[in-house]
Formats: structure tokens, sequence, C-alpha cells
């Protein structure tokens, strides 16, 4: 018997629950959710995670020169989600949230983690918690089999734990403790390449193959446990700078003629400013291409070993695209934000609104556009723990299980999001909003900790955030900012 379906009374017994243990749905054609039966089927998972991608940089989401088939395929078979958020505008922050279910602050990580200079001056620590309760401890402790491939982030000064301190069986990491890859690319006992982007050059072979590197390392893992349950991360590096693309990457896009007014809004003002905008569009679009392919070998790999069927792929990204006014990033840059406000380090949508699909087959629906439900990253771990039937006793988490909605169900959310950002903003000087800020409906509210500086969008209205609303709307501004700073007075100080 596959170690995906097993028992209901074993498996809940073995959980420490009881009959009213949370229910998990059968997949496929044979699923019928009003159906009692004795067997449980929980899904594999595969986390899918970029680096610095737009919201819309996929051929799916309307960018006008990007080719993403496998992503795009991604899409028709499942459903894409057009409001889901993380929660920070750069990297460290957002991941915490993802593996915690929790706001980032509640953890002291308010930027990304780097020396211990730069996190002791921001007030942070070096390294999340290992105590703290992840996701992956989670579905560890419930049966599953959990690998880490690609970029960590979440600590990695000399002394930070590696991954398996946080319920991780099997691992490689950039950004990380532990092993890793050295500059040809080849397998390492440790990172001895990344500790910080600056010191890759266009010779790192594992930087402009590194997600090869990486989907070879996740392809292992699942052809060593295809009978087990398993939970997957496959977490990209790029289209994080430096971008330096191969000729290889690059030829697919030889012939293409780059034009600011391809673009819509804010990023068509942000493209024409760009001092080679056709190079540098060529040089984003070919890392894109590279993601892509990886991702359909990881697919195919699915395919062939028969689990696609009982696996949900989830797809999305940490934060927004950077900008081309920071260094290294000055020959690419070119992330597309759609219509959207805002770049990386900004809470304004584009650097907080991501690109996300999820695919499981007959349960996910197929093909579906989902442009009303507000999503967020601390709704992963208690959506993964309701799917994978494993109880989360006194962890709190703050996001809310999603898992209805992921099924095609219509509802609103039952909690605001909410998001803080003590750092600056690079770039056009409108990407820079009040520090704290609250999605609740279709608002979303900006203010500063001592309630100066309010901003008011309709976001389904308004998606670039063109029209401050507070004046014409006094009374949902008031509403909104007493959750907002009630909010604020929950998190450490």
């Amino acid at each position: 018997m596959n170690e995906n379906t097993v028992s209901r009374r074993v498996f809940l017994k073995a959980l420490g629950l009881g009959a009213c243990g949370l229910a998990v749905r059968r997949p496929l054609a044979a699923q019928n959710l009003n159906a009692k039966s004795d067997k449980l089927h929980r899904p594999n998972f595969i986390f899918f995670f970029t680096d610095d991608q737009g919201w819309g940089d996929l051929g799916c989401y309307g960018h006008p020169y990007l080719k993403t088939p496998n992503l795009d395929r991604l899409a028709k078979e499942g459903t894409r989600f057009e409001q889901f958020y993380s929660s920070a505008s750069v990297c460290s922050p957002s991941r915490t949230a993802f593996m915690t279910g929790h706001y980032p602050a509640r953890h002291h990580i308010h930027r990304h983690l780097s020396n211990h200079g730069h996190n002791k001056h921001n007030k942070m620590p070096d390294w999340l918690d290992p105590k703290a309760a992840t996701v992956t401890r989670l579905v560890r402790k419930g049966g599953y089999r959990v690998g880490h491939f690609g970029k960590w982030h979440l600590g990695h000064v000399n002394g930070a734990p590696e991954p398996g301190a946080y319920g991780i069986d099997e691992y490689r990491t950039l950004v990380g403790t532990g092993p890793g890859w050295d500059r040809d690319g080849k397998p390492a006992k440790k990172d001895l390449v990344i500790t910080s982007y600056n010191t890759c050059t266009s010779k790192d072979r594992f930087w402009t193959h590194s997600m090869d590197l990486i989907v070879d390392q996740a392809i292992a893992f699942l052809e060593k446990n295809k009978g087990k349950p398993f939970y997957l991360n496959v977490w990209a590096i790029l289209p994080h700078a430096p971008n330096r693309p191969t000729p290889e990457q690059l030829a697919e896009y030889k012939n293409l003629k780059a034009d600011p007014r391809d673009f819509k809004s804010w990023m068509r003002g942000y493209a024409k400013d760009a001092k080679n905008l056709e190079q540098q569009m060529k040089n984003y679009c070919a890392v894109m291409g590279h993601i892509d392919s990886a991702v359909g070998r990881l697919l195919g790999k699915l395919d062939e070993l028969k689990l696609a069927n009982d696996t949900l792929v989830f797809m999305t990204s940490d934060n927004g695209p950077e900008d081309y006014h920071i260094g290294n990033v000055r020959n690419s840059g070119m992330g597309s934000t759609g219509v959207l406000r805002g770049r990386k380090r900004s809470l304004y949508e584009g650097g907080v609104r991501m690109p996300c699909i999820a695919r499981w087959p007959g349960v996910v629906p197929a093909g579906k556009a989902d442009k009303a439900s507000v999503l967020g990253a601390v709704d992963w771990l208690p959506t993964v723990c309701s799917l994978a039937g494993v109880p989360t006793p006194n962890i709190k988490p703050d996001g809310e299980d999603i898992s209805d909605i992921l099924r095609g169900k219509h509802r609103a959310r039952k909690r605001p999001l909410f998001w803080e950002w003590r750092a600056g903003v690079v770039g056009n000087r409108a990407y820079k909003p009040p520090a704290l800020a609250i999605r609740d409906g279709n608002w979303k509210l900006y203010a500063n900790p001592d309630g100066t500086r309010q901003e008011l969008y309709d976001i389904p209205k308004d998606p670039e955030e063109r029209t401050n609303l507070r004046a014409r709307n006094p009374e949902v501004a008031a509403r909104l900012l007493a959750k907002l700073l009630e909010w604020k007075k929950t998190l450490p100080k």
C-alpha cells in the first residue's frame, strides 16, 4: 500500500487526534467530499519558490515577452491566484512567514539576515530560532519525508543552525550553512560560495546553472522518496541579481525588441528610464527562461514517477522584483510588476503582491484564474497542516487554513493581512510607503506607527494605488487604523 494512503483511524490515532480529527481530501474523480471513508489521503507537497520575481513575470500573467511554457502549463492544470501576498518586501522575513505561519516581526526578523554586525544593527537575531514551530518540523512529525534544496537565507553566519535543525531530513543550500555547492557547481560539504551576492562572477557556473543544480537534487529526492509522503522545498536563488545568463540562455531572446509602450502604468515609466532597456530585458528574460526549463524537468519527473496526481505543487515568489538602481542588477533589473506600484523593499502592491499558482489534479480546479481571493504567506503553514492531517496545538499561526479556497471555494478572508517595514526604498520616491499596512476586504490602508500619513486604496478598483480615498472614507480609514495599530502593539519590541 502506498504510504500516502493509510487507515484513517490508525493515522489519527498516531497523531493523537480523536474521531473529530481534520478531514483531508481524496483526489481525482473517485473523490467524494460527502462520502464517509476509512481511507485518508494526504498529498505530497512541492513548494517552488523564486527569488525577486515580479507579479507580472510569467506568460500567464500577461508579460509581453517572457516565454514560460512550463509555468504556464502549471497554471493551465491548476489555479492562478492574482491576489496572493508575501509577508515582507525582502527575502529573510518573507521566508520566515512561510516557514512559521507568523508575521516575521514576531521572530524579530525585519530585514534580510546577513553578517553579525548588520543583524545586530537592525536589532535582529543571526538566524531564525530553531525552536520555532515550522511547517517542515510539523509535517515531519506527521510522517512526511522533508527535503530542502536551494536558497535558505534564514541564517548563514558562522554557528548558524543547518536546515536539519528545523525539521528537514535532506538538504543542500545556498545562503545557508551545511552542504552547498562550489563555484563550479559541484556539491560541497558546505556553502563555500555565498556570503554575499557580490562575490559571484560571470565565471561561476553554479550561479548561471543554479536552477538545474537545485532541480537535480530535487529529482534525486523524489526518486528516493517516491513511495513515501514527502514535503519538498525547491527554493530558487534566481532571478535575484547578479543576472549573468549564458549565451545559450540568451539565444531564445536574441531578436527581442523591447519597448516601454509594451507595458502599462508604473512599469512603463520604469522601463522608459532604463539605461539599456533591450539588453537588460534580454538578460532578465533569459534568466526566467532558465527557471522555467528547470521547472519543466521537475514536472516531467513527477509525471514519470506517477506522482503528479498525488502532489500539491505550489509556486510563488518571496518579494517584488529588484530595482536597477542597485549596483549588481544594473545589467538587468527588469522584473515586471504589471500595473502595480512599488518594487522590492516597498509595501505597495508591487513589493508584496506575488504570482501564485497551485496545482493538485482533481482537487484544485484546472485552468482557473482566481482574481478575488486574498491569500498570504502566513496561510501556508496552517493550510499544509490541514491537508496533511497534522495538528498545530499551541502554535497560533497568524494565517488561516485556505485549503477550501485552493479547492475552488469563493469566500472572504477571516483575518486581515498586516505588514511592517522599518527600512528605506530604492529608486522612485513614489514607491516609499508609510511603515505599516493592512489589507482588509477590498481596502488597503497605510500609516505610520503614530497614525500619520494615512493612505487608503480600494485595491480591486485601483490596483495601481493612484487615488488615496482616505478623505472620502474617514470611517473606513479609522476602523482599519485601529486594527493596524492594535496589531502593532502585539509585536515584540
